[in-house]
């Protein structure tokens, strides 16, 4: 049990602002659904179980496509959650529904500042692994590091020194008397 929470809590760390978001309001969903319990109710556990499986999968660095990428997703949960809950509104207390409400909102704006930073198919491309490092000679025991490297000689240089005919005449700019 401990490990479990042990990971959730790095997972949660992992999540930037908009999955934190939606992380806090697919919980508080789940909060709201307390008192009469029907399958509304039961769909609304479902939404935000759901929403917590893929930010946890995310943070985890599971690689997986969605069609409409993980904003899109999440924002469709926020809006199916939203219908659910105007459904069960006269048959839940005031206050249980605006809580509801407020967090299929949260849900829906999370998701879709998601999409609007990482538009739908933006897996990143898969690194190819790194080529292998030559293999390196071992050092004698007691060696210094001056002593594997050597210095590069300085550059050769040579002023330039025109031919005969490439002089001017130095009086000036070009001017002849």
């Amino acid at each position: 049990m401990a490990d479990a929470l042990r990971r959730a809590l790095r997972a949660f760390r992992l999540l930037n602002i908009e999955q934190k978001a939606a992380a806090v309001a697919a919980l508080l969903l789940i909060v709201s659904t307390f008192g009469p319990f029907s399958f509304v109710e039961g769909g609304e556990i479902l939404i935000a179980l759901g929403v917590l499986a893929l930010l946890f999968a995310r943070a985890e660095g599971k690689r997986f496509h969605l069609p409409f990428g993980d904003g899109t997703v999440i924002a469709a949960a926020g809006i199916w959650a939203g219908l659910l809950i105007v459904v069960r509104l006269f048959d839940r207390p005031l206050g249980q529904n605006l809580l509801a409400l407020a967090c299929a909102a949260i849900l829906f704006l999370a998701g879709a500042r998601e999409r609007a930073k990482r538009p739908a198919d933006d897996l990143p491309p898969e690194a190819p692994p790194p080529p292998p490092a030559p293999p390196r000679e071992p050092r004698a025991p007691g060696a210094a590091a001056e002593d594997v490297t050597e210095p590069l000689p300085p550059p050769e240089y040579e002023p330039h020194r025109p031919e005969t005919g490439d002089q001017e005449s130095g009086h000036g700019l070009g001017g002849a008397r």
